[in-house]
């Protein structure tokens, strides 16, 4: 009896532990159980171990996408998470946006869309881990890099640095999201396993202290999981930090582009933190496309070198509201409104051919059959919609804005609104009172263009290239009226401490410089808009701003279809039917035009017929 059931015993190990090892061999690809329960084998996280990330002790290996909960609403972010998953990627990685987060100097917003707890939670829930980027710059195409707009209001600022106004912010903003974030790392049961020190600070490296503060203030507050640097080829070296794993971005496979990471770190694993699956797009220029059989081969040759992988953008997604970034070297140019990125799924969610592509090189990779692809959801189609009422600013202005006051013109931020945090986006109207005509000139302090105006007569525009004009003469005192748009704040380069909007100085006229102004904050938000709403309607369309016309909505996830051409980027989200049964519009931008938004059905614009 003892031998055979001794035997029967082996027998029984034998095949519980081959069992074990071929359950932990399936670990190493199986991402989905991300829950508190299996707290107890969470001691080691991700780690490095020479040429190889080790997550648990486990060899592992980054395959992952970037997704940003806030460019995505919040309806569709499981979807793009299960396309993420059937694509074969393990990891999610997001930046996180400081300036919608604290919009307003110590009022902080993580609800709705900006729900980050949600948003890595529900990652969580459908099997990926988490690489996060909290900043607090993230660049990522998105305005003044993801920094708060009021941090311009101290005129020696220096953003990015361990300048004592800058820090103090930072801390500040640090102390409200790592509670956050801290109890959902991998050692405490959540999807988090590495966080990223800043962002690409080797392109900017002003202050050699800065890196060592940012690291300090994200172990300070309970960080425990391995740290990243992410910078391109140029900025390696000067965006290095003790303790932080750094990984490099590019688009091309420059020969030795990956052994280069050798030279700033020896015997470390190699990822490519941002391999650019697209590019994003300018005001008046193409829509970017990236061919999609050479990203793909790119990213084969990548993962052949034994690198891990994120893929930037998996999933693009929209710049709501006014919250494109731009760029400026020899010129300014601001980012349209779509983040399509020409990426892995289309802006509005859509599988593109390379998703199939990397479904395919990723599944031979794997070795395992991967999710099948969500469904694609139906969209409606409407047609045109008829603007056929229109609300006059010159009309409304008295009613709906009470002005400013003031000497001297004021940029948004420094005006007096928001609990003093100043204005962050939208228009400002500088008016003022001229006698006669002559020669206008602006002295490069239009931030970023500005309609002229005389009394209610359009007379031209005010930008970058043209800082001059010609005023019509006129009998008596007049109204010179600037109407002035923010195009978006550079996000990236050395330019950030100058991204103040408005009238940043002086405007002259016959080599005077105007004075007593009224100024008026449009910032069109959703009060603003539907205040101006509540007008007297009218058919003209001089000086428009407002236009309200009529959709009648199915319940369907519609989007506005890009409609690419050059010159042209026409984009948004109809979204989902809200609790209340009314639906919401996202930004509309229009060739030239300024930011049109929409709330209920009211279109804000700016123009002259």
């Amino acid at each position: 009896m003892w031998p055979c059931g001794g035997r029967r015993q082996r027998r029984f190990g034998g095949v519980a532990l081959l069992l074990l090892v071929l359950w932990l061999l399936a670990r190493r690809f199986n991402w989905s159980e991300l829950v508190p329960l299996r707290l107890w084998g969470r001691t080691l996280g991700l780690q490095t171990e020479h040429s190889q990330f080790l997550l648990e002790g486990m060899p592992f290996r980054i395959f992952g996408g970037s997704v940003h909960y806030f460019r995505v609403p919040r309806e569709y972010w499981e979807d793009r998470m299960l396309k993420m998953k059937a694509c074969g990627l393990n990891t999610l990685t997001t930046y996180v946006p400081w300036n919608l987060h604290e919009q307003t100097r110590g009022k902080f917003d993580f609800s709705e869309n900006l729900d980050l707890e949600a948003f890595l939670s529900l990652a969580a829930k459908n099997g990926l881990w988490v690489i996060l980027r909290p900043g607090p710059y993230i660049c990522s195409e998105w305005d003044l890099g993801g920094l708060p707009s009021w941090l311009l209001q101290d005129p020696e600022m220096q953003l990015r640095t361990t300048y004592k106004g800058f820090t103090e912010a930072v801390d500040a903003y640090f102390d409200h999201l790592m509670p956050i974030v801290v109890p959902l790392q991998y050692k405490r049961g959540g999807p988090i396993i590495a966080v990223q020190v800043e962002n690409e600070y080797g392109s900017y490296a002003k202050d050699p202290n800065y890196m060592a503060y940012v690291k300090r203030a994200l172990l300070s507050r309970g960080i425990v999981e391995l740290l990243m640097t992410s910078d391109n080829k140029n900025g390696l070296s000067f965006g290095l930090v003790e303790g932080a794993l750094a990984t490099v971005n590019f688009q091309k496979l420059e020969p030795g582009v990956l052994k280069y990471l050798d030279t700033v770190q020896r015997d470390q694993p190699k990822m490519v933190m941002e391999y650019w699956t697209g590019w994003f797009d300018n005001w008046g220029g193409p829509h970017y496309v990236f061919d999609a059989d050479e990203m793909v081969n790119t990213v084969a040759s990548i993962l052949k070198l034994g690198a891990s992988i994120n893929l930037y953008m998996f999933h693009g997604g929209t710049n709501f509201g006014f919250m494109n970034g731009a760029l400026k070297t020899d010129e300014y140019k601001s980012d349209v409104t779509s983040y399509d990125y020409d990426a892995v799924l289309t802006e509005a969610g859509d599988y593109t051919s390379k998703f199939f592509k990397l479904r395919q090189l990723f599944s031979t990779i794997i070795g395992q059959p991967l999710p099948l692809p969500p469904m694609i959801e139906s969209k409606a189609s409407y047609g045109a919609i008829l603007l056929h009422q229109y609300i006059s600013l010159w009309d409304v202005l008295p009613s709906l804005v009470q002005p400013i006051k003031s000497e001297f013109p004021v940029n948004m931020e420094n005006l007096q609104l928001n609990d003093s945090s100043g204005q962050s986006y939208g228009y400002v109207l500088y008016e003022t009172v001229i006698f006669g005509g002559g020669h206008l000139h602006s002295r490069d302090h239009v931030r970023d263009r500005a309609q002229v105006f005389v009394n209610t007569m359009y007379v031209g525009e005010l930008d970058y290239n043209t800082v001059e004009l010609s005023l019509p003469e006129g009998q008596g005192f007049r109204q010179l009226r600037l109407l002035v748009e923010n195009r978006g704040r550079v996000n990236y380069g050395l330019a950030l401490n100058e991204q103040r909007k408005g009238l940043i100085g002086d405007i002259f006229l016959n080599k005077t410089p105007l004075r007593n102004f009224k100024i008026y904050s449009l910032e069109m938000k959703p009060d603003f808009l539907k205040r101006a709403g509540k007008k007297e309607l009218c058919s003209s369309m001089v000086t428009t701003l407002v236009a309200t016309g009529k959709l009648d909505l199915r319940k369907h996830c519609t989007f506005l279809a890009p409609g690419y051409r050059k010159g042209a980027m026409r984009s948004s989200f109809l979204r989902s039917a809200l609790q209340d049964g009314s639906y919401s519009l996202s930004t509309y931008l229009t060739w030239e035009g300024p930011n049109m938004w929409t709330d209920e059905s009211f279109f804000p614009m700016f123009g002259s017929s």
